[in-house]
């Protein structure tokens, strides 16, 4: 004997979210753009002091800039 049973509703409660920490947190500021002229000046290396070391700027040979530590 085989018995049916009524079809399930869905629950009477509001639908819950997960926050969103793209859309909770604020807004990112955009980066500031220094071209590297401004920044080298005239010269090839310039020592950026960032956390208690001191890291050097450079522009290569093949004019790319390397940081390095």
């Amino acid at each position: 004997m085989s018995q049916t049973l009524p079809a399930s509703s869905a629950p009477d409660r509001a639908c819950t979210t997960s926050p969103n920490p793209a859309t909770d947190s604020p807004r990112a500021v955009a980066p500031r753009r220094i071209s590297s002229a401004t920044l080298m000046g005239e010269g090839r290396a310039i020592e950026i002091e960032h956390g208690g070391r001191v890291y050097q700027l450079r522009i290569t040979q093949l004019n790319k800039l390397i940081l390095t530590a």
